[in-house]
């Protein structure tokens, strides 16, 4: 993982996004039985976006997790919702693209800019890496 590419990174923060998605939607449809939509909704959100940050740090960007950047990391999310929003009314108001159309775009128009921005939260030069792996190939000491 040392040498991984942007591109890996960016794909790799991609996978991440999706399994947020999963946790944010399940979390929603199990709280919304116990307790109203909005609050579903919250708990959803907060859950999804805590899972998203531990592997964003272990499998994206491989840094430690720490209890600032924990507390950065929604910065993240909240340029993707500006992005996406307006990405969105852009397209469904001037473009006439159907609503559920410019959601599923919009979000894709903001993916750069929020890997970006976690990115910069996450991986900053001044990040502690967490531990490489250890080598697969070595058995025992080394020489």
């Amino acid at each position: 993982m040392r040498g991984l590419s942007e591109t890996g990174k960016f794909a790799r923060f991609v996978v991440v996004g999706v399994v947020n998605t999963v946790v944010h939607y399940l979390v929603y449809l199990v709280a919304w039985q116990l307790v109203p939509y909005l609050v579903a909704h919250v708990l959803a959100t907060t859950v999804a976006m805590s899972a998203s940050y531990l592997l964003n740090c272990h499998f994206t960007f491989r840094v430690r997790p720490r209890l600032r950047t924990f507390l950065l990391y929604p910065a993240s999310n909240a340029t993707n919702l500006a992005i996406s929003t307006t990405a969105m009314v852009l397209l469904v108001e001037l473009a006439g693209v159907h609503p559920l159309a410019a959601t599923l775009l919009g979000g894709l128009l903001a993916t750069p800019a929020t890997y970006l921005v976690s990115r910069l939260i996450l991986a900053a030069p001044n990040r502690t890496p967490s531990a490489p792996p250890e080598d697969p190939l070595t058995i025992g000491k080394p020489w």
